[in-house]
């Protein structure tokens, strides 16, 4: 055991937690003002209810044991015989420092898919799927990806540094799925939908930036070389979308906006996230460069062309940049980097990685299509999963949580 591994890591774990507070930021600020504190509470409630599941059935689900590469067992169910000792995913930190870092991930998933139904999903209803999605495909995602014995992982060969297919892509799919079934807003296709708080949108966007630092650097699982690299290719990316979305923004525009810029550095975090452990830096800049304008077009031409609603652009950001993400890996991945890939990138001659990859992206979009569909069919046998119309005319704030954001204004929204 190594007391610096273990400080760098539970280090790590706090800005991973702080992401999902910036989260709140970020989706509250670009929701309308009569919805604000449902959309941050939709993801601040996570907090609580995923650490809580995490500790008794999440960890030992997604990393204990193995059933068929599938699932986990319930051997250390309450976390219980893991006091001592080290991790066997890392033999420098002790069991609940990564038990602690994977919790993170286990809160923050979920919540991505909170901004699909921004505005009108029935807050019982959501935190009922929260912990049907939980169980039934995010901690098996989990198990398949990292851990030992997974079919994805070890069995195919796909790589996932830190979350491309078990955070991104099974959220934004998932959210694009559950928006469907919810359905659109009220007046969708004839309403503008201003952001309500741009400052809260950057505010946001800061936060999520320097957790992500501690997302990825942290996934490499100790203070050395390789979370160095993961920490400048993290970095990379991420400028480098948020530069190439406010030139967008400058072409299509005529002016850089703010939320355009905002939204820019998330994808570029969002694409990096799978291989920022296994790419070289100069191809983070391409990764970044690439995803704006792939994401851009999903947001502004395919969305409309289709006509759903999602209404925070989950699937858009999240499900489309980790799409990308997932097959940049298996473009520029080199296992001189990081010899967990077992093979070189299509880029450097090799087939086999980029073959795995693009597996592993539709398996996680089935599971995601699938357990969503289970998950929200389940929860509306329950309770309905969309509010009333007259609810979602007085505002999600007043209608399932008896709270104004401000209640000293009274302006039209």
């Amino acid at each position: 055991m190594n007391t610096g591994d273990t400080g760098f890591i539970l280090i790590a774990t706090a800005f991973v937690f702080i992401m999902t507070p910036g989260l709140a930021f970020f989706y509250g600020g670009l929701g309308r003002r009569k919805n604000v504190l449902n959309t941050m509470m939709s993801s601040f409630f996570i907090m609580g209810v995923a650490s809580v599941m995490w500790v008794l059935i999440g960890y030992t689900l997604s990393f204990s044991g193995d059933h068929a590469g599938i699932v986990g067992t319930f051997q250390n169910i309450a976390m219980i015989g893991m006091d001592q000792g080290v991790s066997p995913y890392a033999e420098t930190i002790p069991n609940y420092a990564f038990a602690c870092f994977q919790m993170m991930f286990a809160i923050i998933t979920p919540a991505l898919i909170t901004g699909s139904v921004a505005g009108r999903m029935n807050f019982k209803a959501l935190v009922l799927f929260v912990i049907f999605w939980s169980v039934l495909v995010y901690y098996p995602l989990a198990h398949m990806v990292w851990g030992h014995g997974g079919f994805l992982g070890e069995i195919l060969g796909s790589i996932d540094f830190a979350g491309g297919n078990v955070v991104h892509i099974s959220s934004g799919i998932s959210g694009l799925i559950l928006s469907i079934m919810v359905g659109k807003r009220q007046g969708y296709n004839s309403t503008v939908y201003r952001t309500h708080n741009i400052p809260f949108v950057m505010l946001g966007a800061a936060l999520l930036w320097f957790g992500w630092f501690g997302f990825n650097a942290g996934s490499a699982l100790s203070a050395g070389s390789l979370a160095a690299h993961a920490f400048l290719t993290t970095n990379t990316a991420c400028a480098t979308a948020m530069v190439v979305w406010m030139l967008i923004d400058l072409f299509a525009g005529g002016k850089p906006t703010a939320v355009g810029a905002c939204t820019g550095a998330i994808l570029g975090l969002v694409a990096i996230t799978p291989g920022a452990g296994f790419v070289p830096v100069w191809a983070s800049f391409i990764i970044g460069a690439v995803v704006s304008p792939l994401c851009y077009f999903m947001i502004s031409v395919v969305k409309q062309k289709f006509g759903y609603d999602d209404a925070l652009d989950a699937f858009g950001c999240h499900g489309v940049g980790g799409i990308w993400g997932g097959i940049a890996a298996g473009l520029f991945t080199k296992s001189s980097i990081n010899p967990v890939a077992r093979w070189d990138g299509l880029v450097f001659g090799d087939f086999h990685l980029f073959r795995a990859q693009i597996i592993a992206i539709l398996i996680t979009i089935a599971i995601g299509i699938v357990g969503t569909f289970i998950c929200a069919k389940v929860v509306s046998f329950i309770v309905p999963l969309r509010v009333s119309d007259a609810d979602e005319r007085h505002g999600m704030d007043v209608s399932q949580h008896g709270e104004s954001a401000y209640p000293s204004f009274n302006g039209l929204d």
